[in-house]
């Protein structure tokens, strides 16, 4: 038994379903020295359970058609930290009983492409900025109101950047930084955003592994400190009728400790062949970036997520912001994801595009120097998916993402999501309101 082991009473152990939930289960740490080499049994059903608790059937995994049998969870020893007194956490991967890495297991993916820029003498440098809702309600008194018509802490008004928020808000988000330090999550800055009750937290710069992991304890952190203060949050992507909300990644690639993004007269052409490959799999990967139905109802023009398959140097409105002429911060802004995105998937649909483009050296389309929402069609722009089926079937067809991510994820992935279209248009969702009751009890408290 470790000495850290020891001296807790219980082992967390953690990764996320498809759905970017961080699953898990506590364990003595007796327990946990005797199986942290081998692993921790968990049903490999887990991948193939929706948000409702329901068995997701169609999936394209035949291995997992019949006997439901367990997977291995192998802890990743070097994200073992004290979570709070009496309690460790450790995050892990899914492995197969033949010794190989589940290959629909989100931090296996992005563990592989990692991998497969190393091969290409690249390593990626990625950071997030996670946006929320805060509300002062409980999360017992949001459940009986069915998540709708709930207060948002720190008052009514949304105001960027606004300093004057109530002290209940500030309370709060000073109280999830001094957790994240606690279990050494590092961030850069907390602000509040567009939306009423609404914050911006980001992360700071890191190995991709490692910003999935801190993404997703990131999200465990403010649901407790929530519930702790008699509050709750939401990360979903439109938690009220009116602003939504996302999580913009920035990524960098280096070698030799040096940022190949970096051109003295703008984007390198290291950076410009990962531009070309973001775009050439954005319509595809849009189905990652935007998982649930609520994702899509962001996706209007002027209103802050991009609607377009753009990108320009320096420019808020497309989809990918090219931010060039500065050795160490130059990099690709992919605004695309909602809020409510699985993080080791986000992370992955953005890794493969990457790889994609400097493998292939595809050039990118024009940049958009003006607006990119509201174009019309004669821009020869296109728009970025606006429905679930839209997008899942532009992953379905898309060949790059298909040998990046691999057939047994897509496949897995879009029989999921029409699963989950299924779902609403059969059990109470309504496409012509602005958010329905259904979407506010399926996604608010999830992922």
């Amino acid at each position: 038994m470790s000495e850290l082991a020891q001296a807790r009473g219980a082992v967390r152990l953690e990764a996320t379903n498809h759905e970017g939930s961080l699953l898990g289960k506590n364990v003595s740490p007796q327990k946990f020295e005797a199986g942290k080499d081998a692993g921790f049994a968990f049903a490999d059903i887990l991948f193939a359970i929706d948000l409702n608790n329901e068995i997701v059937f169609g999936d394209a995994f035949p291995e997992w058609r019949g006997n439901l049998y367990d997977i291995q969870m192998i802890p990743d020893m070097s994200t073992l930290v004290e979570w709070k007194p009496g309690l460790d956490s450790v995050i892990g991967d899914y492995w197969l009983k033949d010794g190989t890495p589940v290959p629909i297991c989100p931090r296996n993916l992005v563990r592989k492409l990692v991998a497969s820029l190393a091969d290409n003498g690249y390593a990626a440098t990625v950071a997030v900025e996670i946006e929320a809702t805060l509300f002062e309600e409980s999360i017992q008194e949001a459940r009986a109101r069915g998540y709708r018509d709930l207060t948002p802490l720190g008052g009514s008004t949304g105001a960027t950047y606004h300093l004057a928020r109530s002290k209940d808000w500030v309370d709060y988000m000073e109280a999830v930084v001094e957790r994240l330090d606690s279990v050494g999550i590092a961030w850069e800055a907390w602000t509040d955003e567009a939306a009423p009750g609404q914050t911006e937290l980001n992360l700071a710069p890191t190995d991709p592994v490692r910003l999935g992991d801190s993404w997703a304890r990131t999200r465990q952190v403010m649901r407790e400190v929530a519930f702790e203060r008699g509050h709750t949050v939401s990360f979903m992507a439109k938690p009220t009728a009116g602003f939504g909300q996302g999580a913009h990644i920035n990524v960098s690639l280096q070698s030799d400790g040096v940022n190949r993004f970096f051109a003295e007269d703008g984007p390198s052409e290291l950076m410009r062949h990962a531009v070309g490959g973001l775009i050439a799999t954005m319509e595809g990967n849009t189905s990652i970036a935007l998982p649930q139905i609520t994702s899509y109802r962001r996706l209007v023009d002027l209103t802050g997520p991009p609607t377009t398959v753009s990108w320009g140097v320096n420019n808020k409105t497309a989809a990918v912001r090219a931010i060039t002429g500065h050795s160490k911060y130059s990099r690709l802004e992919y605004r695309l994801p909602g809020a409510d995105v699985n993080p080791y998937l986000a992370l992955a649909g953005v890794l493969a595009g990457v790889l994609a483009g400097i493998e292939r050296r595809i050039e990118p389309p024009e940049q958009v120097t003006d607006m990119a929402w509201c174009l019309p069609e004669s821009a020869g722009v296109r728009r970025i998916p606006d429905t679930m089926s839209k997008a899942g079937a532009a992953l379905d067809a898309d060949p790059l993402l298909r040998e990046y991510l691999g057939d047994e994820f897509v496949d897995f992935w879009v029989a999921s999501r029409r699963w989950e279209w299924m779902e609403f248009h059969t059990k109470g969702g309504d496409p012509f309101v602005e958010l329905s009751a259904w979407e506010s009890q399926r996604y608010f408290e999830f992922p």
